[in-house]
C-alpha cells in the first residue's frame, strides 16, 4: 500500500531533513569569510605601525630636547645676572629718586644708561616675561645665528643695527617659538599691560606691552627705530618680540611689542616686580 502524504507533503513544502540542510547552507553563506593573510598585507601593518611608533618618538624627542635646553638656557642666564648683581655688592646703594615737586611723584634715576653693542655671540642682557612664568629667564646675546638662537646657554638674540636698552629707538630680538628651548613660545599670551624686564650689567630696564600682530617674514620695518615707519626719526624707546608662527612652522612671523617705562641702576635693586623672581634664583 502506498503510504499517505503527510501535511507537509500536501502543503508542498519539504521535508523536515531538507529544511534542516538548507538551513546550515544559510547559516554557512551568512558567515563572514576571514581575509586571507599575505605577505604584503602584514609587511603594510609593520610599516604602519613603525610609522607611528617613529612618529611618536620624534615627538618625545622635540618635547624632552625642547624642555632639557630650556633648564640649560636659564640655569645659564641666573650665573649671567647673579654675576651682575655680586660684581655690585660693593657699591653703594643709588639713592631713592626724589621729586622736587611732591605732586609729580617720583622723578626717577635719570636717563637709561645705553651700553655698547657687544660682539657677535656675546651675552649682554637677561630677559625676564612674568607672563611667560616666573622661573623664565633667557640671556640675550648680540645676533640671531643658530649659534645664538640654538644655543644651550643663550637663547634670545639682539637684531645687529637695532638699538640697546634703554636706548631711544627699538631694541629688537628674537627667539625660537617652539624649539631649541623655546624662548617665545607663550608669545601669544602676552596681554596689556604686561611687564617685560631686561637687565644688563648697568640695570634693569622695563617696559610694557603694548600690540601684538603677524607679518610675513619678509616684512623687516618692524626692525625700524620706529617699528613699520622706516626713515622716521624715534622718539620713543621701543622693545620688539618676534618669533615664528604658527607652532612648528615658520610660514609667518608674530611681533610683540612694549614701550619703555622705567630703568633702574643695578646698585638699586630691581624693580618691584621683578625682585621675587631675582631673590628666587638666587636661592635655587
Amino acid at each position: 500500500m502506498t503510504p499517505s502524504p503527510t501535511a507537509a507533503d500536501q502543503s508542498g513544502e519539504a521535508a523536515p531533513g531538507g529544511d534542516a540542510d538548507e538551513r546550515r547552507r544559510t547559516r554557512r553563506s551568512r558567515r563572514p569569510r576571514r581575509p586571507r593573510v599575505t605577505v604584503i598585507g602584514v609587511l603594510g601593518e609593520l610599516l604602519i605601525t613603525a610609522g607611528v611608533l617613529v612618529f611618536l618618538f620624534i615627538g618625545w624627542q622635540l618635547w624632552w630636547n625642547d624642555m632639557v635646553m630650556a633648564g640649560q638656557q636659564s640655569r645659564a642666564a641666573t650665573q649671567i645676572s647673579q654675576g651682575w648683581i655680586q660684581s655690585h655688592a660693593s657699591t653703594p646703594p643709588a639713592p631713592s629718586p626724589t621729586a622736587t615737586d611732591p605732586a609729580a611723584g617720583p622723578v626717577g634715576y635719570g636717563d637709561p644708561v645705553v651700553a655698547a653693542p657687544p660682539g657677535e655671540g656675546n651675552a649682554f642682557a637677561v630677559l625676564y616675561i612674568p607672563r611667560y612664568g616666573a622661573d623664565y629667564h633667557r640671556a640675550i646675546a648680540e645676533g640671531t645665528g643658530h649659534d645664538v638662537l640654538n644655543s644651550t646657554r643663550l637663547g634670545v638674540g639682539h637684531y645687529e643695527g637695532t638699538q640697546m636698552p634703554g636706548e631711544v629707538g627699538n631694541f629688537a630680538v628674537a627667539a625660537h617659538r617652539s624649539a631649541y628651548g623655546g624662548g617665545m613660545h607663550l608669545i601669544n599670551e602676552l596681554q596689556l599691560g604686561d611687564a617685560i624686564y631686561v637687565q644688563t650689567a648697568d640695570g634693569y630696564y622695563t617696559y610694557r606691552f603694548r600690540d601684538l600682530h603677524y607679518v610675513k617674514p619678509t616684512s623687516v620695518e618692524v626692525l625700524a627705530p620706529v617699528p613699520n615707519q622706516p626713515g622716521t626719526p624715534p622718539t620713543d624707546r621701543i622693545i620688539t618680540l618676534t618669533s615664528c608662527n604658527p607652532l612648528l612652522s615658520t610660514a609667518e612671523r608674530i611681533i610683540a611689542y612694549g614701550v619703555f617705562e622705567s630703568w633702574r641702576p643695578t646698585s638699586a635693586g630691581p624693580p618691584e616686580g621683578l625682585a621675587p623672581i631675582i631673590a628666587a634664583q638666587a636661592q635655587g
